[in-house]
């Protein structure tokens, strides 16, 4: 049986999560979704639908959808719905868990890794976060939960746009392009957005799409240009992209200087396995819990196909990609996201392992 994918919805308090799933419960879409709310929270999918004194509920919509609370472990709820799902008592697709808006959704993502039943049953699709575009600024400087939100996404969806100018819709994509250059960014109305923006997104594929903005990498190159010349090797020079503005006249990055940040490291240059692999692990071993989401597209010495990977703190997977196209420069692309990384010291430990 094919395994079930799964979707974990986050988003600060008030981004507009419940308004999501309202609809994913109530629109006539055709598809058989399970929506599990995970945790206590303030925001619950809708107080009359929901029975709040019970350990789990689960309701059946009229739409076929199922309506899901958990007030217990996660890995046994998702074991039991898959359970009934098997047996016939349940009828769903797909599953889409809702975190609290105070929330780390790192734990919940690590749940899809580390049970083999959950494992299993499931497959996770993406993590989605939704942003409030009216808040978001405030809360990005106030919470690190709310960083940590936007760090973790596969994608991010900006709702209450109608609520900002555009100068200030555009400066806050900015600062989420920043923090995670890996997740694509759509603006929202959830009374109109195609479910497409949340669902079937693939985003913890293990394939050979990097998806890091265009704009983060040509703006930061540009940026950095004048820091990397120490980096040339044999004539190849090494493009290495961060994050870290260095706008000594823009006053907006003065004020926003975010725990959770990204760094990109690009090479022409091939890694040595046995090298790669050593520093990798020790990286996780070091820095894992304040590594939320890696992942890199490689380029390995004396291999004929891409090695894909990515992790979420200290798990880590790898696989064989594709081959190199005959108009694709073979490079690698690797992207960090965490907390207070020693960008220095993953740039330079990476550099020693090029062949």
């Amino acid at each position: 049986m094919a395994l079930i994918p799964s979707t974990i919805l986050t988003g600060f308090l008030g981004a507009g999560k419940t308004t999501l799933l309202n609809r994913i419960l109530r629109e006539d879409h055709g598809l058989k979704i399970a929506v599990i709310e995970n945790e206590f929270g303030q925001e619950n999918i809708d107080n009359e639908i929901l029975v709040q004194d019970s350990r789990e509920q689960i309701v059946e919509m009229n739409n076929g959808c199922i309506c899901c609370t958990v007030r217990g472990d996660l890995i046994v709820a998702l074991s039991s719905l898959a359970q009934k799902r098997a047996a016939g008592e349940l009828d769903f697709d797909r599953i889409v868990i809702e975190t609290t808006g105070l929330a780390n959704p790192g734990p919940v993502a690590q749940t899809f890794f580390v049970d083999e039943e959950v494992g299993a049953h499931y497959l996770l699709d993406a993590v989605v976060t939704v942003v409030d575009a009216r808040h978001a600024m405030a809360q990005l400087d106030e919470h690190e939960e709310a960083q940590r939100q936007v760090g973790f996404a596969d994608k991010l969806l900006i709702s209450k746009t109608d609520l900002v100018d555009a100068a200030s819709l555009a400066e806050l994509k900015l600062r989420l392009k920043r923090i995670n250059p890996r997740a694509p960014i759509s603006q929202v109305d959830f009374g109109h957005a195609p479910l497409t923006e949340v669902l079937d997104i693939r985003g913890f594929n293990l394939n050979d799409k990097l998806e890091i903005d265009p704009a983060f990498l040509t703006a930061d190159e540009a940026l950095d240009h004048d820091h990397n010349h120490g980096h040339d090797h044999d004539g190849e020079h090494e493009h290495v992209h961060t994050e870290f503005c260095d706008h000594s006249n823009d006053h907006h990055h003065a004020h926003h200087s975010d725990d959770i940040a990204a760094f990109v490291f690009k090479s022409e240059r091939p890694f040595d396995t046995a090298k790669l692999d050593e520093f990798l692990g020790s990286l996780v071993q070091v820095f894992g819990p304040r590594m939320l989401r890696y992942k890199g597209v490689l380029l390995m010495d004396g291999a004929d196909r891409k090695v894909v990977f990515q992790g979420v703190h200290q798990i880590m997977g790898t696989d064989i990609g594709a081959k190199w196209g005959e108009n694709e420069t073979p490079c690698s692309k690797m992207v960090f996201i965490g907390k207070n990384l020693p960008k220095d010291v993953f740039i330079r430990g990476l550099e020693q392992c090029l062949v």
